[in-house]
C-alpha cells in the first residue's frame, strides 16, 4: 500500500480516528460507499490516514477495514450520480454476502449507463439519486428519521450521531453538500435574520468563548431538531435553544444560514 492509493468503505460504518490507535478519539465515520485517498501510513502499516472525498475530512482508519479501488473507479465514483440510501437501515447483497447499511450510505447504482459497475451489488430498499435536490418538507421528513438517535461524538449513523454529522447527513440526502463541523457549516449558505427563518434553515450556537460548537435544523412553530444527548425537538428562541422538558436554555444562539435554494 502507498500514499495516494484510493479506497472505499465497504462496511456498514467505519470509525475514523484522530490518531493511529483504537483508543484514539473518533473524529468522524465513513458509511458504506464513502471513498477516500490514503494520505499517510503508520510505521507498523496497521493504520492508514485517509482524506474523505466528500468533505475532505482526514483521520486514521484500521488498515483491515480498507478496501482498495483503482484510480479509474475512484474517478468514476466522482462523476456518477449514484443512489443514496433513505431507509434508516437496509440490507444489500454485496459479493454474495448480506451487508447491513444505514441511511446516508452511497450505493454504486446509477442511471447513467456509460459507467461500468465494478462490483456486484443488489439492493431493494428505498433510495434516491445523490444529485437530486429536494425541498424543505423532504428535508424535515429525513431529519425525523433520526429522531431519538443517541448522541455520539464523531458519529454519522442512526445508532450514534453528533450535531454536525446529523445536519451533514440530512442535507446530503436532500442533495446539498455541507462540511463536517458546525463551524465549517456556518461559513456556507446565506445569512438569515431570526424574523425570516424558515423550515430547513440551519441554526448555529456558540460557547462562552464565542466559538461555534452546535448546529440544528429549524422547524415550524418555533421548534428546532438537533442532536444533544439524542436527536430531539426543542424550542427555538432569539436567545437560543430551550429544553422542551426542563425549560432551561441549553445553547446560545449565534445566527442562521439558508442552504436550500428553493426558499
Amino acid at each position: 500500500m502507498e500514499i495516494g492509493n484510493k479506497g472505499i468503505c465497504r462496511l456498514s460504518v467505519v470509525q475514523v480516528r484522530a490518531s493511529h490507535s483504537d483508543k484514539a478519539e473518533v473524529v468522524t465515520q465513513m458509511l458504506f460507499g464513502d471513498h477516500y485517498t490514503i494520505t499517510g501510513i503508520s510505521e507498523d502499516t496497521k493504520w492508514f490516514r485517509v482524506q474523505i472525498y466528500y468533505d475532505n475530512y482526514e483521520g486514521w482508519i484500521d488498515a483491515k477495514q480498507h478496501t482498495d479501488i483503482s484510480e479509474a473507479y475512484f474517478e468514476q465514483i466522482n462523476n456518477a450520480d449514484y443512489k443514496i440510501c433513505t431507509d434508516i437501515t437496509s440490507t444489500i447483497l454485496y459479493k454474495k454476502h448480506h451487508t447491513t447499511i444505514v441511511i446516508g450510505s452511497i450505493l454504486p447504482i446509477a442511471t447513467n449507463e456509460i459507467f461500468k459497475v465494478e462490483e456486484q451489488l443488489a439492493f431493494n430498499g428505498e433510495a434516491k439519486s445523490l444529485g437530486s435536490k429536494r425541498d424543505a418538507e423532504f428535508l424535515k421528513q429525513t431529519a425525523f428519521k433520526y429522531l431519538n438517535a443517541p448522541y455520539q461524538w464523531g458519529g454519522r449513523s442512526p445508532f450514534g450521531i453528533d450535531c454536525s454529522g446529523f445536519t451533514q447527513n440530512v442535507f446530503r440526502i436532500c442533495g446539498y453538500d455541507l462540511q463536517r463541523d458546525a463551524w465549517q457549516q456556518e461559513k456556507g449558505g446565506t445569512k438569515v435574520d431570526f424574523e425570516d427563518i424558515q423550515i430547513g434553515d440551519l441554526a448555529f450556537f456558540n460557547n462562552k468563548e464565542g466559538k461555534i460548537v452546535h448546529v440544528g435544523i429549524v422547524l415550524e412553530n418555533g421548534q428546532i431538531i438537533h442532536a444533544s444527548g439524542k436527536v430531539r425537538v426543542d424550542t427555538l428562541t432569539s436567545e437560543g435553544i430551550v429544553h422542551s422538558e426542563t425549560s432551561k436554555l441549553t445553547h446560545t444562539l449565534t445566527g442562521f444560514k439558508r442552504i436550500l435554494r428553493d426558499q
